[in-house]
This record gives C-alpha cells, structure tokens and sequence, in this order.
C-alpha cells in the first residue's frame, strides 16, 4: 500500500495564472529550461516549483491562507510532480533539496486538520487526506505569492538582493517567536486582585 508521503508526492499543486506575469516570471526561468545564461537574464530561480516553495513558506510562517479561485481555466500546474522537484544538482552553486520536501510535508500534517484514527480504520480515504493536504498547501502558496506580489508592487527592488528571500522568512521567524514570548510573559502574570 503507498505511503501517506508517496501519495502526496506524486501530486501537482496548483496555483493562479494571474500570478505568472507578476511573480513567476519575475523570479523564474519556467517553461524556458535551464541554461548557462539564467544569471544574464536576470533570474534568481530554474523552475517555477522554487518560487511556489518561497510562497508556500511565508503563507506558512504567516499562518495565513488564500482560497485560489474556483475556474480551472484560471489556475495552472508547474507539470512536475512534488517528489521531483529539487532532484536535479546540475544548478552552479544547487544541491539536491529532498529535506525541502520532507519539511513541507510534515508541515502539512501538523496544519491540516486530519482524522488519522479514520484513515487508519478506512473510514476515509488516502485521497481525501491527500487532497485536504493539497489545498493547505495551494491555500498558503497562495497568500504567499499575493503577498511577494504586493511586496513587488509597493517597491519592485524589495527581493532583489542575494539574501532577499533569507531576509524576509527570517524575518518571520524572529516576528513569531516575538509573538510566542509575548504570549508566554501573558500566561505568566499574575491574576489581577481587583
């Protein structure tokens, strides 16, 4: 029987085409191929899949979703599946980016709301699971790419640097913890005596 990972790794999420002109090919050789010349031509990314990953993980560290729009005609796919991507090493500078995977995966577990009991018992599918998986991971890459789209429109240098993508989930990282010890200092005040 395949695996909860096997069977989402085999899967293509989908994201909204009006992204393309203002995120993807901002960032992204997509559909173009890998040459020499990606650096000439300006682009930090090969394949569109990198620029997903980038949203998926600041819709992710935000704790924040966007429901894509209803019309398939609207939405596209990469055409490579997840358990593909990052594979290829021959990128100057790239190594293969398994773990990536692996991190977006268990991310997704923890996040998704799943009844495992059910899926143990057969109660609901693998497909169910894996499609309730797929639409967190849509939902947050969606809020990630409107909100690089929006970071772009207010300044259109904002991600232009060597360390811009690093900056921002950093960033994030340093906000949420700020948060948690905020919220922590809270749990431990004293109840007021008045």
């Amino acid at each position: 029987m395949e695996s909860l990972y096997e069977s989402w790794a085999k899967r293509n999420p989908s994201w909204e085409r009006r992204y393309q002109s203002t995120v993807v090919d901002v960032f992204c050789d997509y559909g173009k191929g890998v040459s020499s010349f990606l650096e000439a031509r300006g682009k930090i990314f090969g394949a569109g899949y990198e620029i997903f990953i980038i949203a998926f993980f600041i819709g992710l560290y935000h704790n924040r979703t966007k429901p894509l729009i209803e019309d398939r005609d609207k939405k596209k796919v990469f055409g490579q599946a997840i358990q593909y991507w990052g594979n290829i090493e021959n990128r100057i500078g790239r190594t293969s980016y398994g773990n990536i995977r692996r991190y977006i995966f268990a991310a997704l577990i923890a996040r998704t709301d799943i009844d495992f009991i059910a899926l143990d018992k057969g109660e609901i599918t693998l497909r169910t699971v894996v499609d309730k998986m797929m639409e967190k991971m849509e939902e947050y890459a969606n809020y990630g790419f409107d909100y690089i789209e929006d970071k772009l429109a207010n300044d259109p240098n904002y991600y232009f640097s060597d360390v811009a993508f690093l900056t921002e989930i950093t960033n994030m990282l340093v906000a949420s913890k700020t948060t948690e010890s905020d919220n922590d200092l809270d749990d431990e005040l004293p109840e007021s005596l008045d």
